[in-house]
């Protein structure tokens, strides 16, 4: 069984566009076509789990998206995750591998220091308050996504790695579950549970470019498949910020 979690995060993708189809596109076919080299010489055939994103689509977008609704990215980082996904299905459709995807929500509030990911500061403006560290807020309060928290994406991976995937059908990559959000309910959410003063450490610096980017992301999945399969999410924003005081601050 192989997780292949290995990416260039989505600024970054966008910020250098050699280094995201290498990293996120030809990575991904090099790993395929070893396990297919493999496969044809002694029979290898490993259950591959493959996160993709919701980054595949792009607006125009229903809310909620219905698994059937087309990829329509408009990110390089998006683009590349399409093609991955397409190259999975066909690599296992010829039976070169078991391939499972999964997009991921936005995977919040996610631990350690920031990384070059657009999505980055739904984690900073509420993992830097909890503990008393200023966070910077580029976008509007308005904007809306789909969230889940690291202990969810957990058991979407234990899930994909196990279950029977016959059931899943020649469509082999699932949008997972989450809870939908806009920026000021999340920050609703951290004032019911730290109180006013993690609040005001948000300070407000607009990022036109962090802006268009977000701008045509999800604001939410139907994720029916995935749901009727056996995966599950958190169903609330105070209880992804719940997840987080438990695993990561022991509280």
């Amino acid at each position: 069984m192989i997780l292949h979690l290995a990416a260039v995060v989505s600024g970054e993708a966008e910020a250098n566009f050699d280094k995201g189809y290498r990293v996120n596109l030809d990575g991904t076919r090099h790993l395929l076509e070893a396990i297919r080299r493999t496969h044809l010489a002694d029979g290898y055939l490993p259950r591959l789990v493959f996160t993709s994103s919701i980054a595949v689509y792009g607006a125009p977008l229903p809310d909620p998206i219905p698994d059937e609704f087309p990829a329509t990215p408009r990110t390089s980082y998006g683009t590349q995750k399409a093609i991955d996904e397409l190259l999975l299905a066909d690599f296992t459709r010829r039976g070169f591998v078991d391939g499972v995807g999964i997009r991921l929500p936005t995977i919040c509030i996610r631990p350690g220091k920031p990384n070059a990911a657009a999505s980055g500061f739904f984690s900073s403006i509420l993992r830097e308050p909890l503990v008393g560290q200023e966070a910077v807020l580029p976008v509007p309060e308005s904007v809306r996504h789909w969230h889940a928290s690291p202990r969810s994406a957990v058991g979407f991976l234990i899930r994909a790695a196990t279950i029977d995937s016959a059931l899943i059908g020649p469509d082999r990559t699932l949008s997972m579950p989450g809870v939908s959000a806009t920026v000021g309910e999340q920050i609703e959410a951290l004032r019911r549970v730290a109180g006013d003063s993690a609040v005001a450490l948000i300070r407000r610096e607009p990022d036109e470019r962090i802006i268009r980017m977000v701008s045509g992301w999800a604001p939410g999945l139907a994720a029916t498949r995935a749901r009727a399969l056996g995966f599950t999410a958190e169903t609330s924003f105070d209880e992804i910020i719940r997840v987080h005081l438990e695993d990561e601050l022991g509280q």
